[in-house]
């Protein structure tokens, strides 16, 4: 058994955590998509404890629209390792 190099670690690392900003994403966007009509949705100011209300539809167009960029990425990373693997 071989130990991955530096690179390979550190791109594992990278998958991981690309695999973990998916997960919670799909959560979020399962949570928002469930919400009745008429319930306030409440978005975090960046690196604040400040809250701000939010138009529910919106911020479920948004948040589908990351979950589609963080899938896109990690279907790239897989292509990416199926091209390796070939060679």
């Amino acid at each position: 058994m071989s130990l991955p190099s530096e690179g390979e670690g550190a791109k594992l690392r990278d998958k991981e955590e690309l695999n973990r900003k998916i997960k919670e994403q799909k959560v979020i966007v399962d949570e928002l998509s469930n919400l009745k009509k008429n319930r306030k949705v409440y978005r975090q100011q960046p690196n604040s404890n400040i809250f701000f209300l939010a138009d529910r539809t919106q911020t479920l167009s948004e948040c589908k629209n990351i979950l589609d960029e963080l899938n896109k990425a990690h279907q790239e990373i897989e292509n990416s390792e199926k091209t390796k693997i070939k060679k």
